[in-house]
């Protein structure tokens, strides 16, 4: 079966994605490598292309892609709440036609009180994934793995997109947190990193010291693989392509 490999849009830089006037103007490129779907993200929308998800829509099923829609917040904010605006999000991702939406975990506490988020998820067509983030009091394994456990035993119809890299950056091992969540994984961020004057950065998988391919090993190789390193150089296109062969292979 071949591997789904997604794009995200953030993988060309903030600056590149609004020099060439927004991610819509990168569904050519991702589509001509040969890619099999975008991660569209919300951050990097003006208030103008937020109005205009439907259009956006049109513009990736013609391109032959599917969408995974990220948001720059929480699903628990703070006390354990259910995010507030997580319905809107939901929406938006339904107008997007996403397949899911991917949020941050945040600041679930165990023993929380799930209903809320089974309600949301029971009306909406779009899977949820949850993803370890780069805060050290949200992204760690135990919240993490905590959150898993709860989830699967109300058997709410969601997953976790594994971020291979973000782990380095709360100081814990991604083999650890593969050996522990791979069974709950759904999505993975693909991610490789190196530590420059003291501080994590994540590079492109040719440049890294090859860490990232047993850890991929390690986990579900039927769920989709996102490209959120680096993506960089002249021919963005040729630069993709190697890279979404690299990850079919």
């Amino acid at each position: 079966m071949k591997k789904e490999i997604v794009i995200v849009t953030a993988a060309y830089g903030n600056s590149v994605v609004k020099d060439l006037g927004g991610q819509a103007e990168l569904l050519p490129v991702i589509a001509a490598a040969q890619a099999d779907g975008v991660e569209i993200r919300r951050e990097l929308f003006s208030p103008q292309e937020l109005d205009s998800l439907p259009a956006l829509a049109e513009k990736i099923q013609h391109h032959g892609l599917f969408a995974v829609y990220s948001v720059p917040f929480p699903l628990f904010v703070a006390g354990g709440e259910l995010n507030p605006d997580a319905p809107q999000y939901f929406e938006e991702a339904r107008i997007l036609n996403a397949r899911t939406i991917k949020f941050s975990l945040g600041e679930f506490e165990p023993g929380q009180d799930l209903t809320p988020l089974k309600v949301v998820l029971a009306s909406s067509p779009v899977k949820l994934v949850v993803e370890n983030d780069q805060t050290p009091e949200c992204g760690i394994l135990s919240r993490i793995n905590a959150f898993m456990f709860a989830a699967e035993s109300l058997h709410l119809p969601l997953s976790m997109t594994f971020d291979m890299a973000n782990w380095l950056w709360v100081g814990q091992d991604p083999a650890i947190a593969a050996e522990r969540l791979a069974r709950h994984v759904g999505y993975v961020h693909v991610k490789a990193a190196e530590k420059r004057a003291g501080k994590w950065h994540a590079v492109a998988l040719d440049n890294s010291d090859g860490s990232w391919e047993p850890l991929l090993k390690m986990l579900p190789q039927d769920v989709p693989r996102g490209i959120e390193f680096p993506l960089e150089g002249d021919d963005l296109t040729a630069v993709t392509r190697h890279y979404v062969d690299v990850l079919r292979g």
